[in-house]
């Protein structure tokens, strides 16, 4: 189907809706003052946003799967929209968490418009629905297990199993429940989100949505990401405890930049080790870069934005 037949209203509303959402999010959302309905009622977006990009997924090739994921990426980053505080409150301070997920919440809404832009022309791009497939295995596993009781079990696992890699080195760390001491003072406390599963679910999101490849090649791929990512994720949270415990960093440089810097640079290493065996990762990921080529009323706004900027230059 012909551009001239795409609605450009519609297309560009996709630029204020995440705005919106942010907006909205913070205030229906003003950690840490929420009560507990608060929270369980997020719980509906979160989850219902995900099964609608399941639908979606398995819905491709209709026009009703386009649909489903358009409502799924805008109802996901409505949920998101209401975690930036808390991201940035409950970890110390962390402003890179903080904002990820509000550029987090831009992405979800460019890919609602993409899916969008594939309702009005009647096409099917492949990494599109591959990332919508991805996010729903990534996220229904990450949350389930958040929401349910191995959330605790795996917390106080993690702790003791970094305070053991710590002795490996220094024979002077102990657990009480779910914080590591060092020299019988608190060091840190171990929290969901230093157990390392988001990361892990990436790469079983990544490699669980691909539709064509083999079972021996998914649990290659599995097993070279998430048992290492597991076990550095122990020596992360070892030597966080040994830095902050034993006053060398605060925790703030410790966790939010040092521990975090190097995190991204496994995960990037894990991630070119994927591609090698499993290249159709990296053609999903470079097509969804390519994504602007399609060239619909945003990228048409955007360079109509930037040829005036240019011409005001030049008077």
């Amino acid at each position: 189907m012909s551009e001239e037949k795409e609605n450009p209203v519609i297309g560009l509303s996709f630029i204020l809706i995440p705005v919106i959402l942010l907006i909205v999010g913070l205030f229906i959302y003003p950690y840490p003052d929420v009560t507990e309905y608060q929270e369980s009622m997020l719980q509906i977006p979160m989850f219902l946003g995900l099964f609608l990009l399941f639908f979606g997924f398995i819905l491709d090739k209709q026009k009703s799967g386009k649909i489903f994921k358009i409502l799924g990426w805008i109802v996901f980053a409505f949920f998101w929209a209401t975690q930036p505080t808390m991201l940035y409150l409950s970890e110390g301070g962390d402003t890179f968490n903080a904002a990820v997920c509000v550029i987090g919440v831009f992405v979800l809404c460019y890919l609602a418009y993409h899916e969008y832009l594939s309702y009005i022309r009647v096409e099917s791009i492949s990494c599109l629905n591959w990332i919508a497939g991805a996010s729903f295995l990534a996220g229904i596993i990450y949350f389930g297990i958040e929401r349910s009781a191995l959330s605790p079990w795996l917390i106080d696992r993690v702790a003791e199993q970094s305070a053991w890699v710590l002795n490996i080195f220094t024979g002077t760390a102990a657990v009480d429940g779910e914080a590591i001491l060092i020299d019988g003072h608190y060091a840190v406390t171990i929290i969901f989100a230093c157990t390392a599963i988001q990361s892990m679910v990436i790469f079983v999101g990544m490699i669980g949505a691909l539709p064509k490849i083999g079972f021996k090649r998914r649990i290659i791929g599995l097993m070279i990401t998430v048992l290492p990512v597991y076990f550095l994720n122990l020596f992360r949270n070892a030597m966080v405890a040994f830095l902050v415990g034993r006053n060398i960093m605060d925790f703030n440089l410790a966790h939010n930049i040092l521990s975090k810097a190097g995190s991204l640079i496994a995960l990037v290493v894990l991630l070119f080790i994927v591609v090698k065996i499993i290249p159709e990762v990296f053609d999903e990921i470079i097509n969804l870069t390519d994504l602007y080529k399609r060239n619909g009323p945003i990228e048409r706004f955007i360079k109509k934005l930037f040829r005036f900027q240019k011409s005001e230059e030049k008077l």
